[in-house]
């Protein structure tokens, strides 16, 4: 769907692939450990922020009153961890990264992770935790008064927003989007591997677009990019599926588009 080639990395207790868009390692894919099944989780994207010193973050992360899911551990990517922030939504953290170093470009190249995106609990508080965390820079906000959407930067680029989530939303949660040659084939192959398409595609210029899916285990994620196809029926034509599946995930009152930095 995305174009990414697997290789198997898995050892001899801990099945592991690990996926590339070319020459550059994206992300993994392993089973949901048995405890983590027991704890009721289920299939998710968990992205993970570079930090350069785990354990002082993990400690700090505590004192802004977030939760450790997995504490600091050795990895074959660096020393690694899975949280929570103050709000509960999770997320992964790595220091010492030994491979797929972050892009200081603002290029994105398809199957790469161009757009992260949270739905917060509570937009203001969300951005003060991980500001504090990460030294993350605040964007512009959205003019819409009633739905404003954060857009967030490190090192000179911006790579993602923050909203205050509608209250039908059961859980704050990060969403990501991979980057795709072309939007109109890509929700072909969606639906065609089993995945199904909740929201979009919806345009965000004449040139990018973006729609909301779930793989079939569950799993939701996004995808963005051109279309070769000028005739996508837009959003506002259609009965959108996203609010009967997840609760009324609609991120905005319009829709935003992505900058560049």
């Amino acid at each position: 769907m995305v174009g990414w080639e697997a290789r198997d990395a898995s050892t001899a207790a801990f099945p592991y692939a690990v996926f590339s868009a070319g020459n550059t390692e994206i992300g993994g894919l392993m089973e949901l450990p048995p405890d983590a099944l027991r704890m009721g989780a289920t299939p998710r994207w968990v992205g993970y922020v570079a930090v350069q010193d785990i354990d002082e973050t993990v400690a700090r992360l505590k004192r802004l009153g977030g939760s450790v899911l997995v504490p600091p551990t050795d990895s074959n990517i660096g020393r690694v961890s899975i949280v929570a922030d103050a709000e509960t939504a999770t997320f992964g953290m790595v220091g010492g990264l030994r491979r797929g170093a972050p892009r200081t470009d603002s290029v994105d190249q398809p199957g790469e992770v161009g757009w992260q995106e949270l739905f917060a609990t509570d937009r203001k508080k969300a951005f003060g935790f991980y500001s504090e965390l990460f030294g993350w820079q605040s964007g512009a906000i959205e003019d819409d008064p009633a739905n404003p959407y954060q857009l967030l930067a490190a090192g000179g680029r911006t790579f993602g927003g923050m909203f205050t989530k509608l209250p039908r939303v059961p859980l704050p949660f990060w969403l990501y989007y991979f980057e795709v040659a072309d939007i109109a084939l890509a929700v072909e192959r969606v639906k065609a591997g089993g995945g199904r398409v909740v929201q979009g595609p919806m345009e965000l210029s004449r040139e990018s677009w973006i729609v909301r899916c779930v793989d079939p285990q569950g799993a939701m994620f996004s995808l963005q990019g051109k279309t070769s196809r000028t005739d996508i029926e837009p959003a506002s034509t259609r009965e959108l599926d996203w609010a009967a599946e997840w609760g009324g995930f609609t991120s905005r009152g319009k829709v935003v588009t992505k900058p560049k930095s």
